[in-house]
C-alpha cells in the first residue's frame, strides 16, 4: 500500500500549471508595478493606484477563500466563522500600525488617540511588544493559529460537524465581534484602528510602499496555493479527502481524524491571519464589523461561486464576486445583497461544482 501510494503521488503543479504560475508571478512582481509606476497616467495601459489598492485587496479575500478550501472543499468542515481569524491578523498589524504613528496623532501623545481620549495613562498588557514589528509578525500568525488551535481541540474532540459546527463557528465570531466593540477591551471599540502613518518608517500613502504592499500580498497569495497544492498532493490530503467522504471508515482504518482536522483546521485560521494583516495597511482601517457573520458567510459563498476542492477555483469566486460587489455597490447599492443571495443559491442548483467546475464539464464534452 505505502508503495502504490508514493508511486502515484500527484505532482504539486503539471507542466501548464507551472508555466501559468510564472506567469502570474511576473504579472504581480513586474508588470503591474511597471503599468503602475512607469507608465504615464493619462496612458491607456496605466493601472491606477485605485485599481491597486482594489486588486491587493481582493488578493487578501483571495487568500481566505483559498483557506476556506482546504477546510471545506478538502476536509468536509464548513465554517461560518473565518472571519474572525481574519480580523485577528488585521488588529496584530493594526496595533502596530497606530504605535508607528507616535506623537503626529491629534493628541500628541505616544499613546494612540482613543486611548487619550478615554483618558488612558498607559497601555494595556496586550499592547506590550506592539511597537516591535517582529513581534507583529509573529503575532499575526500565532493569535489566530493559537484561538483556532483550541477551538476546534475542544470541538473536533467532542466530534461535533456538519451544521451543528457552523453554527457554533457563527456563534464564535459574533462573541469576538461584540468583545472588540467594547472600549475598555483597548482595541478602538466601534471605531476600531484607523488613520496609519507609516510601516517600518516609511509612509504608508506613498505609490511605492502601495505597490510593495500589492506585490507583497500577491507573492503570499501564490506563496499559499503552492502550500496548498503540496498539502492536498501528498498522503496527508488524501487523508483529509477520506475524512470528508466517510469519517467513519477512516477511524476503521486505523487513522485519528482529530490530529488531522485540527492541523489543517489552523492552518488555514492562520492563513487568514496573515490575510488580515496584509488586508490593514492597504485599505487604512480595521473595526470590528469585519468579524460579522456576513463576512465569514461571504468567504463560503466565495469559495462556493468559484469551486470547493479545487484551490484555484475559490480565489477566482473571491475575484468574480468581489468584483462585482465593488461595481455594484456602487451602481446599484440597494442590490448588491439580493444579487449576493441570489448568486449563492444560482450556484447551489444550478453550479454546485462551481466556475470551475462547469469549465472542466465543458471541456470534458468538446473533448
Amino acid at each position: 500500500m505505502n508503495k502504490i501510494t508514493r508511486a502515484t503521488r500527484s505532482p504539486v503543479l503539471s507542466g501548464k500549471g507551472w508555466s501559468a504560475f510564472i506567469v502570474a508571478l511576473l504579472v504581480v512582481c513586474a508588470v503591474a508595478p511597471a503599468l503602475n509606476l512607469l507608465v504615464p497616467k493619462d496612458s491607456l495601459f496605466h493601472l491606477s493606484d485605485y485599481a491597486v489598492a482594489l486588486v491587493g485587496k481582493i488578493m487578501c479575500y483571495a487568500i481566505c477563500a483559498l483557506a476556506m478550501d482546504l477546510i471545506w472543499g478538502y476536509t468536509g468542515i464548513l465554517s461560518l466563522g473565518h472571519g474572525v481569524f481574519f480580523a485577528l491578523g488585521g488588529y496584530a498589524m493594526g496595533m502596530y500600525l497606530m504605535r508607528q504613528i507616535g506623537l503626529e496623532g491629534n493628541y500628541k501623545s505616544n499613546l494612540p488617540d482613543f486611548m487619550v481620549f478615554l483618558d488612558w495613562k498607559t497601555l494595556p498588557w496586550h499592547w506590550t511588544f506592539s511597537d516591535s514589528f517582529i513581534a507583529t509578525l509573529f503575532l499575526v500568525v500565532a493569535v489566530p493559529g493559537l484561538v483556532a488551535f483550541v477551538f476546534g481541540y475542544f470541538a473536533f474532540r467532542s466530534r461535533i460537524k456538519g451544521v451543528y459546527f457552523s453554527i457554533i463557528t457563527q456563534a464564535m465570531t459574533f462573541a469576538a465581534m461584540l468583545l472588540f466593540f467594547r472600549n475598555e477591551t483597548g482595541f478602538g471599540g466601534n471605531n476600531g484602528f484607523t488613520d496609519f502613518k507609516r510601516i517600518l518608517g516609511i509612509p504608508i500613502a506613498t505609490p511605492s510602499m502601495r505597490m510593495l504592499l500589492f506585490v507583497l500580498t500577491g507573492v503570499t497569495l501564490l506563496g499559499f496555493f503552492l502550500l496548498a497544492r503540496w498539502l492536498v498532493a501528498a498522503k496527508f490530503g488524501r487523508v483529509l479527502q477520506a475524512v470528508r467522504d466517510a469519517e467513519t471508515r477512516v477511524m476503521f482504518s486505523g487513522y485519528s481524524p482529530l490530529g488531522y482536522k485540527l492541523t489543517i483546521w489552523t492552518i488555514s485560521a492562520m492563513m487568514c491571519g496573515v490575510a488580515g494583516a496584509l488586508y490593514v495597511p492597504q485599505v487604512g482601517i480595521i473595526n470590528p464589523s469585519e468579524m460579522s457573520p456576513a463576512n465569514s458567510i461571504e468567504i463560503a459563498i466565495w469559495a462556493a461561486v468559484g469551486g470547493r476542492a479545487t484551490l484555484i477555483g475559490p480565489i477566482v469566486g473571491a475575484f468574480i464576486v468581489n468584483g462585482a460587489k465593488s461595481w455594484l455597490t456602487v451602481a446599484y447599492p440597494e442590490f448588491w445583497l439580493y444579487f449576493l443571495g441570489a448568486l449563492f443559491i444560482g450556484v447551489t442548483l444550478f453550479l454546485p461544482d462551481g466556475v470551475v467546475g462547469l469549465i472542466r464539464n465543458l471541456k470534458g464534452n468538446k473533448a
